[in-house]
């Protein structure tokens, strides 16, 4: 025992786990359920249009905005009742004010700097200069599908697998093992796709490969997004990132070897060091005690030999 600092031990807490375990086969039977409920809502209409057809996407904005009410009945049914006691509900769910303009600008700016290469590539057609023209945003809120990409799939998707989905699981398992167990449930409930596009006259090769390199790349961003969402404690951060991403898509290498050489070679380094950037940024860049995170991501805590805690993030 130090007896300078007076301190018994140190050790890391969260709210999150100073409460009783939640079953760990009821935590993966409510996410299991949230995402077969979620894919199930696309596709109780008998319609014969394709997913882009606005009668379809229509129906869809309602079945799931139907699953983002029942989602959270999930969460507060099988909460450990003694952190109901400690965390309001809408807290729980990252909806809070604590550090949320940080919530907003960081985890943004962050998820910019993974997209350094893409982002410098559409620098030299100059693509960038129409998101300051109004036009073009007052066309986009009229464009269904614009809204169901950038608004609506991200909002739906976020609230229900990170939101809903995260604090139960990390009512099972730690941090870490949640962050990588919840995009598993994400990642999957992108395979139905596979369906609209045999339905769509693709052959199964073609539609297995496009569903499958889907899969990776949904799951290794949901990665990303619960992480977010472990760290910050905020909703608005996965799903601010999650609109960005689908905006950005999957690097277009095509246009980028279509540059001269040296724009070429100076492009590569921009993808490369946006990539370090990130890297070496992410853990500092989420630090819990800049988001006002007490409730999902363990603490550095004293116990003090008359049994109380000081922790800090």
């Amino acid at each position: 025992m130090n007896e300078t600092n007076n301190t018994d031990k140190m050790f890391e807490i969260s709210v999150i786990e100073t409460v009783p375990r939640v079953s760990k086969i009821i935590t993966i039977s409510c996410c299991l359920a949230m995402s077969i409920l979620y894919v199930s809502s696309l596709y109780i209409w008998n319609n014969k249009h394709n997913r882009d057809h606005p009668a379809t996407v229509k129906r869809r904005f309602l079945s799931v905005s139907v699953v983002m009410l029942v989602a959270p009945v999930f969460l507060y049914s099988f909460s450990s009742t003694e952190l109901m006691e400690k965390v309001q509900f809408n807290e729980l769910l990252g909806l809070r004010w604590h550090g949320l303009l940080m919530a907003i600008l960081i985890p943004y700016l962050l998820t910019m700097l993974l997209f350094l290469g893409p982002l410098c590539v559409e620098l030299q057609s100059e693509s960038q200069k129409m998101f300051f023209d109004f036009e073009f945003w007052k066309s986009s809120f009229k464009n269904i599908l614009w809204i169901r990409n950038h608004v609506m799939a991200p909002l739906s998707e976020e609230f229900v697998f990170r939101a809903c989905m995260m604090p139960l699981i990390l009512q099972s398992f730690s941090p870490l093992a949640s962050v990588f167990i919840t995009p598993l449930f994400f990642g999957v409930a992108h395979v139905h796709h596979i369906i609209e596009r045999l339905t769509m006259g693709m052959d199964f090769t073609t539609a297995l490969i496009i569903s499958l390199s889907q899969l990776a790349y949904t799951t290794l961003f949901g990665f990303y997004s619960a992480y977010l969402f472990a760290r910050t404690g905020h909703f608005i951060a996965p799903f601010l990132v999650h609109a960005f991403c689908n905006h950005m898509g999957l690097p277009d290498l095509q246009e980028l070897w279509q540059q001269q050489l040296w724009k070429r070679i100076l492009l590569i380094c921009c993808y490369i060091g946006g990539f370090i950037g990130w890297v070496l940024l992410l853990n500092m860049a989420t630090l819990p005690s800049v988001y006002k995170n007490k409730i999902f991501w363990p603490r550095q805590c004293e116990l003090f030999m008359n049994n109380t805690l000081s922790c800090t993030a």
